[in-house]
């Protein structure tokens, strides 16, 4: 028997990884076409409920993420489409080669699904605070790159994950944080969404980084500022309409990511805009830094990325 899909309701606090957890369960009741592959790390990622509703549809390598990553290749060769779930760190920089070269080279159907990046990791500290996956899996040719919202628009997302052809690397939230959006969220791979309007300037926002850009919409209102809050959950391909409308209907850019600002979604944001509406631009994000260990939801205020940091570049675009 197939469960029936959930939403949380919005303003709740809940960990992508939960939704991680619950949408396998629930695509694997549903369809026989895809496997779960693990490096023994599934308790932390949030894929542990697949494995005891449905051990016979996960491949455990254990920590042997390169390993895995070749097998992932292999497996998407027999029409199966392998879901590789492990820590960023692991999945975008130790097995990087394999992932470039073994299914992304080949067009290969892999759907990479990492948890543990960004502040958001908290209190696991630098070395699993991934702030460079932004960077590496868009420079590859062909990789489509998500970072939902919410934990329901992480449901979605995964859903149209699995109807997508070719290379995927999606975002794993792995602490609370706000949900957003409703069941009746639309989501598209490539479209970025409005959530907000402003006629002042915009924030682009993705992942954490939506509910905060939010937050400080709210604040600057009572500034009487009007900010448009847009959601770019998709980095690779960027909705480049919604991009230029945003600098040429509104005052400025702001982007806004729980990652470095170099070479990540305010990157991607920035390079296209120069091309096709240039316009002035501020960039919320880790500042070419290491992280550190510490509570998820105190290191933004340490590391600027925290609403009232969002608040104050906008602030600052209209001086």
């Amino acid at each position: 028997m197939m469960t029936e899909l959930s939403y949380w309701k919005k303003g709740e606090q809940v960990s992508v990884r939960e939704a991680f957890g619950r949408i396998l369960v629930h695509q694997a009741d549903k369809r026989e076409d895809w496997v779960l592959l693990d490096a023994d790390v599934a308790g932390g990622t949030g894929a542990k409920p697949l494995v005891g509703a449905h051990p016979n549809r996960v491949m455990q390598f254990g920590i042997a993420e390169q390993n895995m990553m070749a097998a992932a290749a292999g497996v998407a060769d027999t029409g199966l489409i392998p879901v590789v779930s492990t820590f960023a760190a692991f999945g975008c920089m130790r097995a990087h080669e394999q992932f470039r070269t073994a299914v992304a080279y080949a067009d290969r159907n892999v759907k990479l699904c990492c948890s543990h990046h960004g502040l958001d990791v908290g209190p696991d500290g630098a070395t699993a605070q991934m702030f460079e996956d932004f960077a590496t899996m868009r420079a590859i040719p062909g990789v489509t790159v998500i970072s939902p919202a919410d934990a329901n628009e992480f449901m979605k997302a995964f859903t149209a994950v699995l109807d997508h052809k070719g290379p995927v690397y999606l975002r794993i939230g792995r602490s609370a944080t706000p949900v957003v959006y409703g069941a009746d969220h639309d989501f598209k791979i490539g479209k970025a969404h409005r959530l907000r309007e402003g006629t002042d300037v915009t924030v682009i926002a993705t992942g954490v980084m939506v509910a905060r850009a939010l937050d400080a919409a709210e604040t600057l209102a009572g500034e009487g500022v009007s900010v448009r809050v847009v959601n770019l959950a998709t980095i690779k391909p960027i909705d480049a309409a919604e991009m230029v409308a945003a600098a040429r209907e509104t005052g400025g850019v702001v982007t806004a990511e729980d990652h470095n600002i170099m070479a990540g979604m305010g990157s991607a944001v920035a390079e296209c805009l120069a091309e096709h509406a240039p316009a002035r631009m501020r960039f919320v994000g880790v500042k070419d830094r290491f992280g550190k260990s510490g509570e998820h939801d105190e290191l933004p205020a340490l590391f600027e990325t925290d609403a009232a940091a969002i608040a104050k570049a906008c602030r600052s675009l209209l001086t």
